[in-house]
């Protein structure tokens, strides 16, 4: 199937302002474009590209003073298919894992390891291994977090998500993670586009966090927001928690002034 995928964004900047930029769909995506992605930034200036240390494409600019928009439209062809499960996937011994997956057992920014790793074995100790032990963690999650826009906040970290029950998609996938490193599974941050294929309509489209672990010799998707396995996931970016992963980066004031994503299955191009 076909889906169009994109973006809308303006931000107001009270002064020149370097930026970093995480725009475009995940180098593993690049083949099922239709056609290049149309991304543009007004008024326009110079944008340098580069590969960041976990895969992703990024890119650098310094945007004028006053208001900049960033703009991208495109075509991508999906296998229409659920994500990849394999109940049976086990988990391996540290000592067996290849080294690129050693960083996403650690803590970071927003994932809390150590302050987590005792209540993870007191709530997942008897889960089974490997998948089992981690769609317990999903449902777990899925169960205890509430969602709610309104609970969207730049600092909330895993420990917070877990004491206080609440959170947006980026803080159920930040608990899960963390989760799972405290087990030893390697667990990295996912993010994208996700439309409403498949599933009853919601609100306004945003882009979705989700995340992947690493089992029986590869990386599956997990995401404990919905606890489902979902059709037309566009990855643009994964690392070790959503500081890795920022649509943009801005080295100063920058205020949001408009944000529209658009997720849709077209029947051509």
């Amino acid at each position: 199937m076909l889906i169009r995928i994109g973006y809308d964004v303006v931000f107001d900047l009270p002064a020149p302002t370097p930026m970093l930029l995480m725009l475009s769909v995940h180098p593993s995506r690049f083949n099922s474009l239709r056609g290049p992605e149309k991304l543009s930034i007004e008024p326009h200036v110079i944008r340098t590209t580069y590969t960041d240390v976990f895969g992703n494409t990024c890119g650098r600019i310094v945007a004028q003073a006053g208001q900049v928009r960033f703009r991208n439209d495109a075509i991508v062809y999906d296998d229409g298919l659920p994500d990849a499960a394999d109940p049976t996937a086990q988990q391996h011994p540290i000592h067996e894992l290849p080294d690129s997956a050693l960083q996403y057992l650690m803590a970071s920014r927003y994932c809390e390891v150590d302050l987590l790793k005792d209540v993870a074995w007191e709530l997942f100790s008897n889960a089974g291994d490997g998948y089992a032990r981690v769609q317990a963690i999903c449902e777990w999650v899925h169960t205890n977090v509430t969602f709610g826009y309104h609970f969207a906040s730049a600092t909330m970290t895993a420990a917070d998500v877990y004491r206080e029950r609440k959170g947006v998609c980026r803080d159920f996938t930040h608990l899960a993670i963390t989760f799972c490193r405290c087990l030893n599974i390697p667990a990295r941050y996912a993010t994208g586009y996700m439309g409403e294929i498949g599933v009853p309509p919601a609100p306004p489209g945003d882009f979705s966090a989700w995340f992947e672990v690493y089992l029986g010799g590869r990386w599956w998707t997990r995401d404990a927001r919905h606890n489902a396995r979902r059709i037309g996931r566009v990855l643009m970016a994964h690392g070790r928690d959503a500081t890795d992963v920022a649509l943009t980066t801005a080295f100063g004031v920058a205020e949001l002034k408009q944000f529209t994503v658009w997720t849709d299955e077209v029947d051509s191009f």
